[in-house]
């Protein structure tokens, strides 16, 4: 579908960066744009944990957005976004209110007080750090690192049962048109490469030598209970966002948000549970003139990839993702 694939920071008005507690098994990612963005969202799960999301409104005032914050931490993380408004802040970055420019950001959080810490979350301190990290414009790591530190998939029965995930990204060009998916991937369900159908990551067997379907699993609990457990509780959250030079207005950003969405429910069975705060945000950089549907279909396309790398960037052994899990 595209010509090549490309480094993320080729997307151009974009930069990013990680910083993380690798001890307590939490982070933050800062997706920056120094100029402003076109942004949109799309929540799909029931269970989000996020910041000035309405900023992405079609019916709110057409302001650009200079940051987007993925983060551990579920609600606590939210925290991280106060210090990446003050990093914006010292490079001169937001919206100009002639008293101060004041940083326009959203942020989505993961839940990982299951797994490392149940008490260290991201700070605005973090947040700060993953902010000058990316004006710093060093390569974008993938895996265990970022708002995908603590990260974990497959988790509706125990987190004994669960797999290790992370965050991935993947970027394209094709012609002119350049596009970008990153996304922290910590879902209730199992993930699967749909180019394939292979099983990347999921709900494991009691001795952890196969695999459960989440899916059967939910099937056997409605059987016994009529309903899921009063005890399960929302402890997931797939975020993500991609970011193109596609020239479009918040309005369009927010269709394409919705696409893309896609892309969960291609890899991810099940996604968009009452269990998760599934969130998608778009983010317009450029001038380039492009279709949107042709966008919208990319988008889903490229965050498919990132899916993917997610999960493969982020495995660890056996013995080391059980001692991290919090009892």
């Amino acid at each position: 579908m595209w010509d090549r694939e490309i480094d993320i920071r080729e997307i151009g008005g974009l930069r990013i960066g990680h910083a993380q507690d690798n001890t307590a098994k939490t982070g933050v990612t800062a997706l920056v744009f120094p100029e402003g963005a076109w942004c949109g969202c799309r929540i799909s799960g029931g269970g989000p944990a996020s910041r000035e999301t309405s900023l992405t409104y079609s019916e709110t005032a057409e302001n650009k957005i200079h940051a987007v914050v993925l983060s551990g931490g579920s609600a606590f993380g939210l925290a991280a976004s106060q210090g990446v408004m003050s990093c914006l802040e010292e490079h001169g970055i937001g919206f100009d209110t002639h008293y101060a420019k004041v940083p326009l950001v959203c942020q989505s959080c993961l839940f990982d007080l299951s797994y490392g810490s149940s008490t260290v979350r991201p700070t605005p301190e973090m947040g700060y750090e993953a902010c000058e990290a990316a004006f710093r414009g060093e390569s974008v790591a993938q895996g265990n690192v970022g708002a995908g530190t603590g990260a974990t998939v497959g988790k509706l029965r125990t987190m004994k049962n669960a797999m290790k995930s992370g965050l991935g990204w993947y970027a394209v060009q094709i012609g002119e048109l350049r596009l970008a998916a990153i996304v922290a991937v910590n879902a209730l369900g199992d993930i699967f490469d749909p180019r394939t159908g292979e099983e990347l990551a999921g709900m494991r067997t009691d001795d952890r030598s196969g695999w459960l379907s989440v899916e059967e699993c939910m099937a056997d609990l409605y059987r016994a209970h009529c309903s899921q457990p009063a005890d399960t509780i929302p402890q997931n959250t797939t975020i993500g966002a991609v970011i193109t030079n596609a020239a479009f207005g918040k309005a369009q950003m927010n269709k394409i948000a919705a696409m893309t969405v896609d892309a969960y429910a291609r890899c991810i069975r099940p996604a968009a549970t009452m269990m998760d705060g599934d969130t998608v945000y778009a983010a317009s950089t450029g001038n380039v003139s492009a279709s949107l549907d042709f966008v919208g279909t990319l988008s889903a396309a490229v965050m498919e990839r990132a899916i993917v790398n997610a999960v493969k960037q982020s495995q660890i052994s056996e013995e080391e993702f059980l001692s991290s899990i919090v009892q």
